[in-house]
C-alpha cells in the first residue's frame, strides 16, 4: 500500500515536496501479461475450429431454411424422401407416401405396429414376422375403397362381404362348424363334391333346397341308408324314364304270358321288389321278399 503524506504550508513560505520513496508501474507486465495473450489465442483457435466445425456439419446434413438433407418440414408436417433407418420406435398419426411411389416397411426381425388409447395401454397391435403375420385386437376388419367391409374378423363370427368365395386349393375348403351361404357352385368344368368323411352331412333350409347340374349327373352315394322324407308334401320324380335296376325279384304270382314285364310291389314296411306281370295283380302281400 501506498502511503501519501500531505502539509499544510502559510502563503509566503516555501517547502520543499518530498520525494516518492516508491513507485508503482500500473499494468500487466512480465508472465503474466504473456500467459494472458496465450489464453486470449487460445480462445481465438477454439472459436475457429469451432465455427469451421459448424459450417461442416451443416453443410454435411444438408441444413437449410426447409428441413435438413431429405427431411423437409412443411405445413403438412415432416417429409422425408428416399430410404431412412429408425433405430428406436416411432411415433406418429399418420404416414403415407408420394402419390407416385408406394410405402415400404422394412426390417430384419419384424415390423410391429402399436395403437394405444389415452392411458398408453396397446389396444391394437400388427405383428409381420418372417414367418408369420398376426394382429391383436377386438376386430379385424378390410374394406374396399369405396368402403364396402369385404373381410370382418372378430370373437363371434367372421364376415365375407364380397358377392363370391373362391376356393382354388386341390382339396377345397374344410369347416370344422356349420356353414351359412346362399349359394354353393363350383367352377366351370370342375365337379362339386360335398363330403363329411366321419360325420353325417346336413343341408337346411327354411324355403327349400334346389340341387341342379346342367351338364352332368347328381350323384349320392352312401354305405347305408339313403332317406328321402316329406312331412307335408310328395315325393314326385319327373323324368322320361325312373329305372330301379337293383330291385329284389319275387316268385311268380301267377299263371300268364308276361312278356319280360314286371311289376314293381310294395312290402307293408314300404319295402319295394319285382315280380313277373300276369293278367292281374302278382304281388303278394306275403311274398318271400317282404319277410
Amino acid at each position: 500500500m501506498v502511503r501519501e503524506q500531505y502539509m499544510t504550508t502559510t502563503p509566503g513560505t516555501s517547502l520543499e515536496r518530498p520525494k516518492n520513496e516508491y513507485i508503482y508501474k500500473i499494468g500487466i507486465y512480465g508472465w503474466r501479461k504473456r500467459c494472458l495473450y496465450l489464453f486470449v489465442l487460445l480462445l481465438l483457435i477454439i472459436l475457429v475450429v469451432n465455427f469451421s466445425l459448424t459450417i461442416w456439419i451443416l453443410k454435411v446434413m444438408w441444413f437449410s431454411p426447409t428441413g435438413m438433407g431429405h427431411l423437409r418440414v412443411t405445413k403438412e408436417g415432416l417429409r422425408l424422401e428416399g430410404e431412412s433407418e429408425f433405430l428406436f420406435p416411432l411415433y406418429a398419426k399418420e404416414i403415407h407416401s408420394r402419390v407416385d411411389s408406394s410405402l415400404l416397411l422394412q426390417s430384419t426381425h419384424n415390423v410391429t405396429v402399436n395403437a394405444r388409447n389415452s392411458n398408453g395401454e396397446v389396444t391394437g397391435r400388427l405383428n409381420v414376422g418372417p414367418k408369420m403375420v398376426e394382429f391383436h385386437g377386438q376386430q379385424f376388419q378390410i374394406n374396399s375403397k369405396d368402403g364396402k367391409p369385404l373381410f370382418t374378423v372378430d370373437e363371434n363370427e367372421v364376415v365375407i362381404g364380397t358377392d363370391k368365395l373362391r376356393v382354388t386349393g386341390p382339396e377345397g375348403a374344410l369347416f370344422e362348424h356349420s356353414v351359412e351361404t346362399p349359394l354353393v357352385k363350383a367352377e366351370a368344368f370342375k365337379q362339386l363334391r360335398l363330403e363329411s368323411p366321419t360325420r353325417s352331412l346336413s343341408m337346411d333350409a327354411p324355403r327349400g333346397i334346389n340341387i341342379k347340374a346342367q351338364a352332368g349327373n347328381i350323384e349320392a352315394l352312401s354305405q347305408m341308408d339313403i332317406k328321402l322324407h316329406s312331412s307335408d308334401g310328395v315325393l314326385l320324380l319327373d323324368a322320361e324314364t325312373v329305372r330301379l335296376p337293383k330291385l329284389p325279384e319275387g316268385a311268380r304270382g301267377g299263371s300268364g304270358i308276361s312278356q319280360g314285364l314286371y311289376e314293381i310291389c310294395v312290402c307293408p314296411d314300404g319295402k319295394l321288389y319285382l315280380s313277373v306281370a300276369g293278367m292281374g295283380s302278382t304281388c303278394q302281400e306275403y311274398s318271400r321278399v317282404c319277410q
